[in-house]
């Protein structure tokens, strides 16, 4: 007779002692697995926030791109209103991501394209989150899915997700450990995030409203960050230009003149050169989606832009990555690097701001060809006011690197631990293990 239980869906065996469960012996029998709202309508800025999939990201929630759903769609839903503690596991597109909700998302919603689990009390809900991270499960959710039209994961075949469950003390020594990794990650993250929001403020408040000039044109002796010297030598007047007014003395531009490009020549790869390549070394693109590589391997600090397909945002702005060392880029995004005092970091906060709608070209797919990029606007100051706030910027940015960098150690830690602890192949210390769960 064939073995239909729990364990049977996994490759290896469950370790002596431990527990094998469905995912759905494991929920809130009051509550159940569900999915949300099948169609949102348009974003409603007085409505309920959902969580999507493009908010399921790494083990976290995403909150900085949140829809908002009326409060007459959301409250068909009330059986996937979050209260706090609920697993979220993508369904539709991207499968597998999943994320415990936080105590602060009480009251929102999701979407249809997400599944809400509701743990029991007695089963820490990280441990499911680690369980369904691990590869075996990653790889019964990919084997699972139907993809007749994009990637799907039903629900029947999330409640018959294989759980292992070690002893009790086993499982908290785990899930500690695995948490530790996760909270310096996500540390990191927040570091950066707040790294680059200050690069931001300062980028926005001297060369987008020209605040420091200002300032001095009413009659401030000094600038709040700003190096006396370099406040000094500001004007203290504007004057009119093809794009408003600029402080006296600044040039206007265009983009081609302050960039190098450095992707002019690329070779296409074939699809077998491109599956040999894959992972030896870090691959980028406009939209973090790697279907095409070229030739070169670039090297160094740079800056992506979006070049066709996902160019851009809902605001206007382009979507931008700044990256560093050894890497591939696929064809949907422009290589750049600063010149002419235009520094790496400059650049990146320049285009963070770009409205590039009117450069876009393409009726099926948007498109922003290297004419277009290379004829966006620019106000250039002299070089000694670039040279001043690139000596600021820097360091932050320096530190953003080793940051990255660190957690991507700590990302290849967990994943390398992770199965290892799940099967039961690592050791738990004596002294913390023990107990039934």
């Amino acid at each position: 007779m064939p073995d239909d239980s729990p364990a049977s869906f996994l490759d290896t065996p469950v370790p002596e002692g431990w527990d094998c469960n469905l995912l759905d012996d494991l929920v809130d029998a009051d509550r159940g697995i569900s999915y949300g709202i099948v169609q949102p309508g348009k974003h409603d800025d007085a409505g309920v926030p959902i969580v999507r999939v493009n908010n399921l990201r790494n083990g976290r929630i995403e909150t900085n791109d949140v829809l908002r759903v009326s409060t007459t769609i959301e409250e068909k839903y009330a059986r996937t209103r979050l209260r706090g503690g609920e697993v979220l596991l993508s369904l539709v597109g991207t499968l597998g991501e999943c994320a415990v909700v936080p105590p602060e998302l009480r009251g929102w919603n999701v979407a249809r394209a997400v599944a809400v689990i509701p743990i029991r009390s007695d089963i820490d809900p990280r441990w499911v989150t680690t369980c369904l991270r691990s590869a075996p499960l990653q790889h019964l959710i990919r084997t699972w899915a139907t993809t007749t039209v994009q990637a799907t994961f039903n629900l029947r075949d999330v409640r018959r997700l294989p759980i292992v469950i070690p002893p009790t003390a086993t499982r908290e020594w785990m899930t500690k450990v695995l948490g530790m990794l996760d909270d310096k990650i996500e540390l990191n993250r927040r570091m950066n995030e707040l790294l680059e929001g200050m690069a931001r403020a300062y980028f926005k408040a001297w060369f987008v409203n020209f605040e420091p000039v200002k300032a001095k044109a009413g009659g401030a002796t000094s600038f709040p960050g700003m190096p006396q010297p370099v406040f000094d030598r500001l004007p203290d007047t504007f004057v009119d230009s093809e794009f408003g007014e600029v402080p006296e003395g600044w040039n206007t531009g265009r983009l081609g003149d302050v960039i190098e490009v450095h992707d002019r020549r690329r070779i296409p790869l074939s699809k077998k050169q491109r599956q040999e390549r894959r992972g030896q070394i870090p691959y980028y693109g406009a939209t973090g989606v790697i279907d095409y590589v070229d030739e070169p391997i670039f090297d160094g600090i740079h800056v992506l832009l979006g070049e066709d397909g996902s160019v851009v945002r809902d605001d206007g702005t382009p979507f931008v990555q700044y990256v560093w060392g050894r890497y591939w880029v696929n064809n949907h995004a422009h290589v750049l690097s600063g010149a002419n005092g235009f520094g790496n970091e400059h650049l990146y906060l320049l285009l963070q701001l770009a409205d590039i709608r009117p450069f876009v070209t393409g009726a099926v797919q948007a498109k922003l060809n290297q004419k277009n990029m290379c004829s966006l606007p620019v106000v250039i100051p002299q070089t000694s006011f670039l040279n001043a706030f690139q000596s600021i910027i820097e360091p932050w940015f320096s530190l953003v690197r080793a940051l990255s960098d660190q957690s991507t150690v700590l990302v290849q830690t967990r994943e390398t631990l992770l199965p290892r602890l799940v099967s039961g192949e690592v050791a738990v210390p004596a002294t913390n293990g023990g107990g039934d769960g």
